[in-house]
């Protein structure tokens, strides 16, 4: 036990900076470098030598950040389609307060890119990433600006 303790202090270092330059996220950086020494402890019995034992963590460092990023993009689209749920029960409720003419006005008003996300998104059934494709921007991009276009149709169908 002693010597996984030495190869800890000697390599955690630099194994987390290994996880922050892909991960770039300190909280992420800190969880997969941690989740790393734990899975090379259980394996450790399986460390070949054939490479150095920096290597074989960094590999493991790699997979577990990888497989994160699966579960956390897994997590996303669930969260995506609440989302989609949830914005649909909005416009159910805007239709049901105001009319459809008063509505379609209003996004018509809407200044650009915000009127063409938000009808690609609601109208087209479009992904964010799909429109962000579009665009030639980030799905974050889309998400943003679709977000802010609601906001916007929403103040201004209050306002009426």
């Amino acid at each position: 036990m002693t010597d996984f303790n030495e190869i800890y202090h000697l390599y955690f270092k630099d194994v987390y900076k290994y996880v922050l330059s892909i991960s770039r996220d300190e909280m992420i950086a800190e969880e997969i470098t941690q989740e790393t020494f734990f899975k090379a402890l259980k394996n450790i019995d399986k460390f070949d030598g054939k490479c150095k034992i920096y290597v074989w963590l960094c590999q493991i460092a790699k997979n577990t950040f990888f497989t994160y990023r699966k579960k956390e993009k897994y997590h996303e689209d669930l969260t995506e389609a609440e989302d989609i749920h949830v914005d649909s029960t909005i416009e159910q409720s805007l239709l049901s307060k105001e009319s459809v003419f008063n509505i379609h006005k209003e996004l018509h008003s809407l200044g650009e890119p915000y009127k063409e996300v938000f009808m690609l998104r609601v109208f087209g059934d479009l992904s964010f990433s799909q429109i962000g494709s579009l665009f030639e921007r980030t799905e974050s991009w889309a998400r943003v600006t679709y977000h802010r276009a609601k906001m916007k149709l929403k103040e201004k169908i209050e306002c009426e």
